[in-house]
């Protein structure tokens, strides 16, 4: 890139990062002392605004970026994302967001050990959702560090090591200082501000087209090299049977593994009642809905603009086609619309980046601190220190995810995302829906359910081909890959629902069925909620 894009982005890059800063200031001068205060804001906003803080903690770097890159180098196949990650909310809508509103307190254990034996469970479900939360934070870094060595011309190992420990320095500031309500207007920033670009740019490509969304699609069939095929299934999972197992499983991780993230869990928390949570929902739906129909635009229309080759020449795996798009439309590399647009869209992926890593830090450290360090102590932990050993945790879980994260740069953000829904799906989905409406569940079914998903699902993926035994894995020169598919919910999601089933069933405990139809009116009414 020229001097002009590193100067006109980095001053945005810097804009944005001075706004947030100064909310996060703005939000630290007041009590962020309780526990209600850090990790659900007082429970204060509105359900339009919970809905832009949702939608801007769902519409991440892998939205932006990593889909996008996907449609633009397999066509039909990288549609599976988008499809996925939208229907997805209609679970969340129907089977979870009042229940776990009216059940919990601040996390997914809340709302398990409602009627369990606590201990256990939490230790359960809080190693769960650290696990899922650091895959989640990976794909973030990963986009990050992509993004800035497209902004260096390729030249910036150094930056990219250097961005992502910027970002993870970043992070653990927002969640420190300004907990959960810095953390959720940083999010709805970040909403307007990547609504807004992903508009324009939307709006520039079929303009090119002239409004012809087919004449779109056939000119980037024809620019990818592949005709026809690259608008009919299977040119990334259609080859063989192995192929197709890993489209259906990756469909199921995106479908099932939105209502077991604990960052969007989390939310749920921050509005007074559960018709606001609902209603939460329902604007996270409208506005994701439709940023997800502007990414195939976006995607079909770097292949038919940029073409696949350039964008994989610039990256790999895909990750840049959306800032080059919009370098395309802009007028060109040396053009000043191009150097303005590629800019622009540089820092609203950057901004998503700084967003999201924020909102998965605060939920796992509040996983780590009030599920796992309020269990494992003898005595209950009291609210302050808690919140304490939450701002500790955050350093913790920055410093691991930039570690994976350097690992990690040269995969797709959107396939990353895709890992860490599997083990959502795997290991908190089945605890999650057992909790809410199988009245015969036990501790031991509880824990089992858990374990039975996250072992496997994390296993499954050590050893899959996303680890070893192929050019574009972490490791490409050793092979101890054993399972074939890349994506593991195929498999491990079905464990997650035996094994919890398989542990009530072997366990001597009887099931309180006062706590269930405690746990069961609460989730349905609101009687007793926090």
């Amino acid at each position: 890139m020229t001097g002009d894009h590193q100067t006109l982005a980095l001053l945005l890059f810097s804009a944005f990062i001075a706004v947030t800063l100064a909310i996060t200031t703005w939000v630290s001068r007041h009590r962020q002392g309780s526990a209600e205060e850090f990790y659900a804001g007082g429970r204060l906003f509105s359900p339009m605004e919970n809905g832009f803080a949702i939608a801007g903690d769902y519409m991440s770097a892998a939205s932006f970026l990593g889909i996008s890159g996907l449609i633009a180098l397999y066509g039909y196949d990288g549609l599976l994302y988008s499809v996925g990650f939208l229907v997805a909310w209609l679970v969340v809508l129907f089977l979870v967001a009042e229940l776990v509103r009216n059940c919990g307190r601040f996390t997914l254990a809340d709302v398990v050990a409602a009627r369990m034996s606590e201990r256990p469970v939490r230790i359960a479900t809080g190693t769960s959702s650290v696990a899922v939360s650091v895959l989640y934070l990976v794909a973030q870094m990963v986009g990050a560090g992509s993004l800035v060595a497209l902004l260096l011309g390729g030249q910036g190992e150094a930056a990219q090591t250097w961005t992502v420990i910027g970002v993870g320095a970043l992070m653990v500031i927002y969640v420190s200082l300004g907990g959960m309500r810095a953390t959720t207007w940083i999010q709805i920033v970040k909403a307007v501000l990547l609504l807004g670009g992903t508009i324009a740019l939307t709006v520039l490509v079929l303009v090119r087209f002239h409004g012809d969304f087919d004449q779109l699609l056939l000119t980037a069939a024809e620019r990818s090299g592949h005709g026809e095929s690259f608008l009919a299934p299977g040119l990334k999972y259609g080859g063989d049977w192995t192929a197709r197992f890993d489209f259906i499983s990756l469909g199921l991780a995106l479908v099932l593994g939105t209502a077991g993230l604990p960052h969007i869990l989390s939310r749920f928390y921050t509005v007074p009642t559960a018709r606001a949570a609902r209603r939460s929902v329902v604007w996270s739906i409208g506005l994701i809905g439709g940023f997800y129909l502007m990414t195939i635009v976006l995607g079909f229309g770097a292949a038919a603009i940029v073409g696949p080759d350039a964008v994989r020449g610039s990256n790999a795996a895909g990750n840049t086609a959306v800032p080059l798009l919009a370098l395309d439309l802009g007028g060109g590399a040396h053009s000043t619309g191009g150097t303005v647009l590629f800019a622009i869209v540089a820092a609203v992926a950057f901004a998503t980046i700084l967003a999201v890593v924020a909102g998965i830090t605060l939920a796992s450290s509040a996983s780590v601190a009030h599920d796992l360090y309020a269990s494992l102590r003898r005595r209950r932990a009291k609210p302050r220190s808690e919140v304490a050993v939450a701002r500790v945790a955050a350093v913790g879980i920055g410093v691991v995810a930039i570690a994976l994260g350097l690992l990690a740069r040269d995969l797709n953000v959107a396939f990353l995302v895709g890992l860490a829904f599997a083990v959502a799906a795997s290991a908190n989905l089945p605890v999650l829906l057992y909790s809410l409406f199988w009245r015969g569940l036990t501790t031991r079914g509880a824990v089992w359910a858990v374990y039975g998903g996250l072992i496997p699902a994390v296993t499954l993926v050590l050893l899959s081909p996303v680890v070893s035994g192929s050019p574009e894995s972490l490791f490409p020169g050793v092979d101890f890959q054993v399972f074939p598919l890349q994506n593991p919910g195929i498999v491990s999601i079905p464990l997650g629902f035996v094994a919890g089933w398989l542990g009530t069933a072997t366990s001597a405990e009887v099931p309180d069925e006062a706590k269930h139809a405690e746990t069961e009116v609460r989730s349905l009414t609101g009687a007793g909620a926090a």
